[in-house]
C-alpha cells in the first residue's frame, strides 16, 4: 500500500504560480498514491509560470468558496512571487487555508507561499523557512524564521526554493501520511 492511498490533497494555486513548484509536489502526491486537486480563486484555468516566463495552464478542480477542508487530508502551497501575493488577498482562499490548522491537518508552503500564511493567521510562534525575502514578513508576524532547505513544525512543511524541491516534497508526503497533527491545531491563534 502505498503511504497516501485514498487521501486527497489541495493544491491551492492561481495564475503565477511558478510551475515546477507545482508540478513536482502534485507528481509526489500521486506517486505516493494520493489525489491531488487544483483550488483556486476562480474556476477555468490557472498559468504556470517559469520564473517570469509564461509556461502551462492548469485546470481548476473547484474553488475556494466551493471547497471544504474536510473533504481533504493535506494541503500543499506552491509558490511564486505573483501567486501568494494575489492569494493572500482573497477571503475564500485564507479562510480555507486556516482551516487546514484549525482541523490540525499537515500543510506545506514553498517559496513565496508562506505569504498566504501570514494572512491566515498561522505562523506566529511556528519555525518556517522560505524564500529569504520574506525573512522580515515573517518575524514580524510572530515566526521564527530560518534558512533551511526543508523545515518541518508539528505538520507544516516548509522549503526556501525550487532547489529544495526533493526535501520538500519528501518531508510534505511524510507528513500527510502521518495525518492530523494536534501541535497544527494548538498553534491557531497561538
Amino acid at each position: 500500500m502505498a503511504p497516501l492511498d485514498g487521501k486527497r490533497v489541495a493544491f491551492v494555486a492561481t495564475d503565477g504560480v511558478e510551475q515546477i513548484e507545482l508540478t513536482r509536489p502534485w507528481d509526489a502526491i500521486k506517486d505516493a498514491g494520493g489525489t491531488p486537486e487544483l483550488v483556486s480563486i476562480e474556476s477555468g484555468k490557472i498559468q504556470g509560470f517559469n520564473h517570469l516566463d509564461k509556461a502551462d495552464t492548469f485546470d481548476v478542480d473547484r474553488t475556494a468558496a466551493e471547497a471544504d477542508v474536510g473533504d481533504y487530508d493535506g494541503l500543499v502551497l506552491p509558490g511564486g512571487v505573483a501567486n501568494p501575493d494575489t492569494l493572500r488577498t482573497d477571503e475564500d482562499v485564507v479562510r480555507f487555508v486556516r482551516a487546514f490548522f484549525e482541523a490540525g491537518k499537515p500543510v506545506a508552503a514553498i517559496c513565496h507561499a508562506p505569504w498566504t500564511l501570514i494572512e491566515a493567521d498561522v505562523v506566529k510562534g511556528r519555525t518556517i523557512t522560505s524564500w529569504p525575502s520574506l525573512r522580515t514578513d515573517l518575524r514580524n508576524a510572530g515566526a521564527n524564521w530560518v534558512d533551511e532547505e526543508v523545515h518541518v513544525d508539528e505538520g507544516l512543511t516548509t522549503s526556501r526554493k525550487p532547489d529544495d524541491l526533493g526535501a520538500f516534497c519528501a518531508k510534505a508526503v511524510e507528513e500527510i501520511a502521518e495525518g492530523v497533527h494536534a501541535g497544527q491545531r494548538e498553534s491557531v491563534g497561538a
